[in-house]
């Protein structure tokens, strides 16, 4: 239950695609390069099914990021993200509990899952899918998402990011089938510049 850690990635490739021609009516490399760090009115939304309906959702209230935008070459941006699941809120502190313990994030032992990017490809005017490595409860792999840009001026870019990943891969496989081993993302970025 990684993916929401690529908000920050999602950030530079929209960037990236804003930096294309297709873009330059909106937004120029020069206008957007510089760090940004990843603001707290973000919201990183999950949600897991559950046979026969209903399922765990929830989001994560706790995360960092920042992501350095280059002014000659958008390739040497770099992005990193971090994601605290200490913090993962349902509603339900039975869940959010179980959510915390061993049997699935662990977060005495792996206090952060971290996001690195590692691609972008744009794959419309606006919308890009983002790849990069993705690390939780010890496991690193490679993971895609698809990034909408929804805003942008001087001081502030959003996009909105969904995606899915398999759990099980990253030990967390408890409870399958009875709750699904795709976790579903929809997350909001709001990168704010410094």
């Amino acid at each position: 239950m990684g993916r929401w850690a690529t908000l920050g990635t999602v950030v530079v490739g929209l960037v990236l695609l804003a930096a294309t021609p297709g873009w330059s009516r909106t937004l120029s490399l020069d206008e957007a390069a510089g760090r940004y760090s990843i603001d707290g009115s973000s919201r990183i939304g999950f949600s897991v099914g559950q046979v026969g309906g209903g399922g765990i959702s929830g989001n994560f209230s706790k995360f960092s990021g920042t992501f350095k935008l280059d002014q000659n070459d958008i390739r040497r941006s770099v992005v990193e993200f971090s994601l605290f699941p200490e913090a993962v809120e349902t509603g339900e502190p039975r869940v959010e509990s179980f959510l915390r313990s061993r049997a699935i994030f662990d977060a005495e032992h792996f206090p952060q899952i971290v996001f690195r990017s590692t691609k972008i490809t744009q794959t419309g005017e606006d919308t890009a899918e983002i790849e990069g490595k993705l690390t939780a409860k010890g496991t690193t792999r490679t993971e895609h998402f698809e990034a909408k840009l929804t805003k942008w001026n001087a001081r502030v870019i959003s996009f909105r990011i969904e995606g899915s990943i398999f759990r099980a891969p990253y030990n967390m496989a408890v409870s399958i089938p009875i709750y699904s081993n795709v976790v579903q993302f929809n997350m909001t970025v709001n990168g704010m510049r410094r």
